[in-house]
């Protein structure tokens, strides 16, 4: 189960994240309320992981996975460009997610 609470906190947490530029600062109502809603979502689902994951793990996941999905949505959602260090960058990201979670004795496993 940490990993289901833990795969629903980074998905709500992406969703409020990109909902942050659509809100104007705060101006606009509905991608704020999703931005709030999504925050709040999100960590308390991620709470709930920590019961049984470690924190360091949870939060690199959270972290390393919530970057390269933002990112994507950023690249394909609103334009924003990627160049080749980004890329390369958050390929070592996921290599390092994966790394934790196939390797490490220290998930929730």
């Amino acid at each position: 189960m940490a990993y289901l609470h833990l795969a629903i906190a980074i998905l709500c947490e992406v969703l409020a994240t990109s909902c942050l530029k659509l809100s104007d600062g705060f101006s606009r109502l509905v991608p704020t309320a999703i931005s709030l809603a999504g925050y709040g979502i999100c960590f308390f689902f991620l709470s709930l992981c920590l019961r049984t994951m470690p924190t360091g793990v949870a939060y690199a996941i959270w972290s390393g996975l919530g970057i390269v999905l933002i990112a994507g949505i950023a690249w394909v959602f609103q334009g924003q460009r990627l160049d080749m260090p980004a890329m390369a960058g958050m390929a070592l990201i996921i290599a390092g997610v994966a790394v934790m979670n196939l390797f490490s004795r220290t998930g929730a496993h």
